[in-house]
């Protein structure tokens, strides 16, 4: 099937799907999880095979990471979606009631949005959190992997297509995508199309952009931000710090550059090294950094850099001020943490860090959907739209308005001869 025909096809199934019920929406995630645990072996072996031509063809160390996709990531993904399941029905929330008259009521609920397109990188992981998520949300999906995870995507896009037909979601619904000129041809496709998520480099996702009509809810770099304070606690900051950087390396929420107050660098800087280098960091910093500790040099680029591997690039600064411009000039819009005991500086940091998740005292690797208790997410966006930070059922949501009234005409209020109320209720839509 090619683009324009997938397009179609997900754009006739979305009207469908946006009408299914609750139970058979979560029936349809029940076989998924089902099915996918059934199939584990299956997915070993695609998965087996990506790793083999991708280390033929040298992909990058992070990259073989992130594609790796054995039992245990099955079982986080079918965890995953258990907990998506428990989720309660995002489709219809009343979000709001007006009575522009006493029998004139205005109610404005949540809708899906209708097809999504998803790029994004060689995780598999990623096809599955997408797909139930739109699912969920009463969405249809057409995905593009990276090639490097073909035969993994592959297996995954047939077990969730199957599966959720077989529990009555309509044909159609989920569609996969292969190849770059497909890619090029969604992006022309704003008649069936309503929203795209890239998830890859800020040059990829301007390049998304800037030649298309469809609306892109864009995730590129994750250049995050720990500021250790004059008043954080030192053990405190060693573990944070070493958990934000090395828990996994290999995603947008890894910290890459590290801010430490010059007051409490000399008593925090070789503690951390020691904890840094027990897990094989490799650790640059600026020449007030290198005083301290003998770690390689730190240059201009480094703080521009999402290394999603085992380096992490250290500045001294002055203050909480320094630390937050050079935030805001150098980071992602990602996550930052701030490490501290005064609440004032948190206040500060958290109203002036222009990020879409801002943490005090905790570990960046928090910046996720399931973590959140999202069920899952379709992607962190970096953007100020209606989602930002990690995008879950709500960030898959519009709504529209629904008025229900008794022969009312405009002209009534026009002429005076009624008069509007406003009034807010507490009211769900019902009919």
């Amino acid at each position: 099937m090619n683009i324009n025909e997938a397009a179609k096809a997900a754009k006739a199934a979305s009207v469908h799907l946006s009408a299914v019920e609750s139970k058979i929406k979560d029936k349809a995630l029940a076989e998924i999880a089902k099915e996918l645990k059934d199939r584990i072996k299956d997915i070993e072996k695609a998965n087996a095979a990506d790793l083999s031509r991708s280390k033929e063809e040298n992909l990058a160390e992070p990259l073989l990471k992130r594609l790796k996709f054995d039992s245990a990531k099955v079982l986080d993904v079918v965890a995953g979606i258990e907990s998506l399941r428990k989720l309660e029905e995002p489709v219809g929330k009343t979000l709001s009631t007006t009575a522009l008259d006493d029998d004139l009521l205005l109610y404005k609920v949540s809708c899906p949005i209708g097809v999504i397109g998803v790029i994004f990188e060689s995780r598999p992981d990623a096809l599955v959190q997408i797909s139930t998520l739109c699912l969920k949300s009463g969405n249809s999906v057409i995905l593009k992997g990276g090639s490097e995870a073909k035969e993994t995507n592959r297996i995954l896009w047939e077990i969730i297509k199957t599966a959720s037909n077989r529990a009555g979601i309509p044909d159609g619904w989920v569609q996969i995508i292969e190849t770059r000129e497909d890619v090029g041809g969604m992006l022309k496709l704003d008649d069936y199309i309503d929203l795209i998520i890239p998830r890859g480099s800020n040059d990829f996702v301007k390049y998304i952009m800037e030649n298309s009509n469809i609306p892109v809810m864009g995730h590129a770099d994750g250049i995050c931000h720990c500021y250790v304070d004059d008043k954080a606690d030192i053990d405190m900051a060693v573990r944070i710090v070493t958990d934000s950087k090395t828990q996994y390396v290999a995603v947008c929420n890894a910290t890459e550059t590290l801010l430490v107050n010059e007051k409490v660098a000399s008593r925090f800087l070789p503690a951390l090294k020691e904890s840094l280098e027990a897990k094989s960091v490799e650790i640059v910093g600026d020449e007030r950094v290198r005083e301290i500790i003998d770690v390689g040099t730190a240059t201009e680029e480094d703080w521009k850099t999402e290394y999603l591997d085992y380096k992490l690039a250290i500045k001294m600064v002055d203050s909480l001020d320094e630390a937050i411009v050079h935030i805001n000039k150098y980071g992602s819009g990602h996550t930052d943490a701030i490490v501290t005991s005064d609440k004032n500086k948190v206040e500060t940091f958290m109203n002036l860090v222009d990020s879409g998740n801002v943490f005090w005292n905790c570990s960046t690797r928090f910046s996720d959907g399931f973590r959140y208790g999202f069920g899952a997410e379709v992607g962190i966006s970096t953007n100020k739209i209606h989602a930002r930070g990690p995008v879950g059922l709500d960030g898959l949501l519009i709504y529209k308005y629904k008025m229900i009234g008794n022969g009312n005409i405009v002209d009534d209020y026009e002429t005076g001869k009624k008069t509007y109320k406003h009034t807010k209720l507490n009211k769900e839509f019902k009919l």
